[in-house]
């Protein structure tokens, strides 16, 4: 076992030595490690049991402390693979009285946004596409299925339709999808989104970096245009612990 791991857990002084719960200690001998660069990003910790034994103390203490640290995201744990040091996650604030796109979205706040396409092209609609835009039969989708990154952050999965009547080339969709729809003269005015917890698919949770089950928002986006008449649809899926989003709220009168 590396010599960091003696230092971290057993160190000069045992945790029995001063006032305070044993689990808090070990918790911020952790913390204390990771601020001073003895654990980094990615690092695996020991066992729970080999903890327990350099610490001096009981495994319900080793688990509480772990716990602690998961809950408040300063580690993972991978099922079958052990406990890791997590990159911390920077949160999102979005207000839901604005509508913009991601890319607008991360540009206000000096972050680099890029995407990983998943798809884009032409397809037949699917019926709920049909009905949630408007279309007529033989009409055809142009389907952007994005991964959307911040700063090498993976933060949400973005599945967006529109008409082709509006959106005649996918291709013309490089980094905003309201940019390339403004080009034909179709950018929305206005959006309905419904907001619902998830727990995450692994093949979701996979392009997300994180692990199946694990927290998510599921977002659905229906945008209209000055006339009324749908322009966008779009599902999409967030990171649960990277974004908050707000609304203000005011008093109507009675």
């Amino acid at each position: 076992m590396p010599d960091r791991f003696q230092q971290i857990f057993a160190g000069e002084n045992g945790l029995a030595a001063g006032s305070g719960p044993l689990y808090l200690k070990l918790r911020n001998r952790v913390e204390r490690a990771i601020s001073d660069g003895l654990l980094t990003d990615g690092d695996a910790l020991p066992s729970e049991r080999d903890i327990a034994e350099l610490a001096d103390v009981s495994r319900v203490t080793v688990r509480k402390a772990v716990q602690d640290l998961v809950r408040d995201g300063v580690l993972v744990q991978r099922h079958g693979s052990g406990t890791f040091v997590s990159r911390p996650v920077a949160r999102v604030e979005q207000p839901l009285s604005r509508l913009t796109s991601f890319t607008e979205d991360m540009s206000r706040r000096g972050w680099d946004a890029r995407s990983e396409w998943l798809q884009r092209g032409v397809f037949v609609p699917s019926p709920e596409e049909m009905v949630t835009l408007g279309l007529a039969p033989g009409d055809e989708v142009v389907r952007i299925d994005r991964l959307r990154i911040a700063d090498d952050m993976p933060l949400a999965i973005e599945r967006a339709s529109i008409s082709t009547t509006m959106l005649p080339d996918p291709d013309k969709v490089e980094t905003s999808l309201y940019a390339a729809l403004d080009l034909y003269g179709y950018r929305p005015v206005r959006a309905l989104q419904r907001i619902s917890a998830t727990n995450l698919r692994a093949e979701d949770a996979e392009l997300l970096n994180l692990e199946a089950g694990d927290a998510g928002l599921r977002i659905e986006r229906i945008s209209y245009l000055e006339s009324g008449r749908v322009v966008e649809f779009t599902r999409s899926l967030y990171r649960g612990d990277a974004y908050d989003f707000v609304a203000e709220l005011t008093i109507g009168k009675s």
